[in-house]
């Protein structure tokens, strides 16, 4: 096979595949079709060992070169998310208020891809571990799958992943060395004081207000305890009180949750203490009581050096040198590839998939839908990482 030209029932075939998975999908851990799937094309492509079970649903396969030598670790992940999709292409999710809105099933293919060429091929020494993930999107998939041995079983010298972006252009490539993607955090916070007739607020203690003197001294973390030189991202996204229709009903509580995206792992604990200290004074001025929980998410995304450069060299020769960026600007998503990455060197990276001219419609939109056009230098790309990396 020539990878540099893949014959289009080959392509097509993947495309095939791409919108199945996207027609069919799946939560979390709850991956069972999908991993299904996943494992009888690696079984029908001839790779050498098929491993299912791991965190569940997560699957991985297993190709050995021509030679023995090093491992490389390639990583695609399968869930989708809890969204109604509104497109109307035949093939939309079939699943009620479940859809693949972030790539996962264009990412799935690609790797599947990769995996048919190099178990045809072999044109490599050393070893091809294909990790295909469940539970990305908050379930701490990757998390998992390293407490359960996923590197003591498969051992790999580097592991690489990408990522699909509507807002870079279709045939783009970037990374960067460091932080590329952030820690996710999220809080809770429940405010306390006295309910009743919204006509006497002076016998009440009304949480409403307490709630809104917060949402404003939260937006002054970063403004005021944050150095400027640091990234973080600390906003309120949901508040929940009251006793909707009812106007003249001051509630007895009111519950709100956050999110926090940090780099820098001692901002990360600055700004869990200073939402600590805002609650307690806040509420204590207000005479209500308050309750902060802390939830500590993915951890920030941290790119090697020598696999930032050895992935950028692979992605110039499948994109070209003028259409790949190795300082990219990092992103404040959260991304659960980080904790493989705290166990081994590696890169992340993202590939555009916008065309000139049509509207952008972001990732974890319900008219999202990954580009096949990616799919042809996606498996490329993945392939090339393989033979440039285990080289004979």
């Amino acid at each position: 096979m020539n990878l540099k030209d893949l014959p289009q029932p080959f392509i097509d075939d993947l495309v095939g595949i791409r919108r199945d998975i996207h027609a069919h999908p799946e939560l979390g851990f709850d991956c069972v079709r999908t991993a299904a799937l996943v494992a009888h094309k690696l079984a029908d492509y001839g790779v050498d060992e098929v491993h299912t079970g791991i965190a569940k649903t997560g699957v991985v396969g297993v190709i050995r070169g021509c030679r023995r030598g090093g491992s490389i670790g390639l990583r695609a992940d399968m869930d989708a998310l809890p969204i109604v999709e509104k497109n109307t292409f035949l093939h939309a999710s079939r699943r009620e208020r479940i859809m693949h809105a972030c790539g996962h099933d264009g990412r799935t293919t690609m790797l599947l891809g990769a995996a048919r060429y190099l178990a045809e091929t072999r044109n490599f020494a050393g070893t091809v571990h294909l990790i295909f993930q469940p539970a990305e999107e908050g379930g701490g998939g990757g998390r998992v799958m390293c407490e359960e041995g996923l590197f003591a079983r498969f051992d790999c010298d580097r592991v690489l992943a990408v990522h699909n972006r509507p807002d870079l252009a279709l045939g783009r490539w970037g990374t960067r060395v460091g932080p590329f993607m952030a820690a996710a955090d999220s809080f809770e916070i429940e405010v306390s004081g006295k309910g009743g007739h919204a006509a006497r607020p002076h016998l009440l203690c009304d949480p409403m207000v307490v709630a809104a003197n917060l949402v404003l001294a939260i937006q002054t973390i970063v403004a005021r305890s944050v150095s400027p030189l640091e990234s973080a991202v600390v906003g309120v996204s949901a508040i929940e009180g009251g006793h909707l229709p009812a106007s003249n009903v001051v509630p007895d509580r009111v519950v709100m949750t956050g999110t926090v995206r940090t780099y820098d792992p001692a901002t990360r604990d600055l700004i869990e203490e200073r939402l600590g200290e805002l609650v307690q004074g806040v509420c204590s001025a207000h005479r209500a009581q308050g309750r902060l929980s802390y939830q500590r998410g993915y951890p920030p995304v941290v790119n090697t050096r020598a696999e930032v450069e050895f992935a950028h060299d692979v992605a110039a020769e499948v994109w070209g040198a003028e259409n790949v960026e190795m300082d990219y600007t990092p992103s404040m998503g959260g991304e659960d590839f980080a904790y493989m990455l705290l166990e081994r060197p590696g890169c992340y990276a993202v590939i555009g998939q916008g065309i000139p001219g049509e509207p952008l419609v972001p990732l974890h939109n319900t008219r999202y839908d990954f580009c096949d056009a990616i799919i042809p230098k996606g498996v490329r790309y993945f392939s090339r990482l393989v033979e440039r990396g285990l080289p004979l």
